[in-house]
């Protein structure tokens, strides 16, 4: 059976969790306090960052590099296209939410009002805050305004693009920073896909310290 080191609210474990969970493939969860630096789990991964995957006795270590990874041992369902330019689409919309829309939202909002405590790295800080809460709003009229033209982020059919996007914003929404109201079709999108199978576990996530909000769960908001 696999293994993966994770961090519950980490969106970039959350995608990892996503693809094994779509392919119905077992993996043990153990959640892994990677900023105490301990000296196994730098062993595994020297960079110091979840998600880190233990397969066989080998780590491999990387959200996007994990996830390829998946989808070449387990190509059904299939989560990339077929065609090249499709791929390609894939990957940009995947590197949109893991870059810019983690650092313009995720690192201003989930990170300051959680893990700074969890941490015990200080307090939030409150522009940032503020900051996150703006961007959010370009993200989710862009996302909106993809939807208008696709059944999912990438295309046609759902695919890795669609849960590195659901990954960041289920971590949102446990801490109600998401106002679904924004937008319908992005609303009717993420109940779609947090409705199938592999989001199950992800919505039983329970940070102490930090309940999440009663619709999060809810399969109908």
């Amino acid at each position: 059976m696999l293994t993966l080191y994770h961090v519950p609210l980490s969106p970039f474990c959350r995608k990892v969790r996503l693809s094994l969970g779509e392919k119905r493939v077992e993996v043990q969860l153990v959640e892994e306090r990677y900023w105490d630096r301990d000296t196994d789990f730098l062993r595994r991964n020297p960079a110091g960052k979840v998600p880190v995957l233990k397969t066989e006795g080998r780590y491999m270590a990387e959200s996007a590099a994990i996830c390829e990874w998946v989808e070449e041992v387990w190509p059904e369902p299939a989560l990339m296209p077929a065609r090249p330019e499709d791929r390609a689409e894939v990957r940009r919309l995947i590197g949109w939410f893991d870059d810019k829309f983690h650092k313009e939202v995720t690192a201003n909002l989930l990170y300051e009002r959680v893990n700074k405590k969890l941490m015990k790295s200080g307090y939030p800080e409150s522009k940032n805050i503020k900051a996150g809460a703006q961007k959010i709003k370009f993200h989710l009229d862009y996302m909106s305004w993809l939807l208008d033209h696709r059944r999912w982020l990438a295309g046609n059919s759902m695919t890795l693009a669609d849960f590195a996007a659901a990954a960041q914003l289920s971590c949102l929404d446990y801490i109600s920073d998401v106002d679904w109201n924004r937008s319908q079709n992005v609303k009717d999108w993420y109940a779609k896909i947090k409705s199938r199978p592999a989001f199950r576990s992800i919505l039983a996530d329970v940070v102490p310290g930090f309940p999440p909000p009663a619709h999060y769960a809810d399969l109908d908001f």
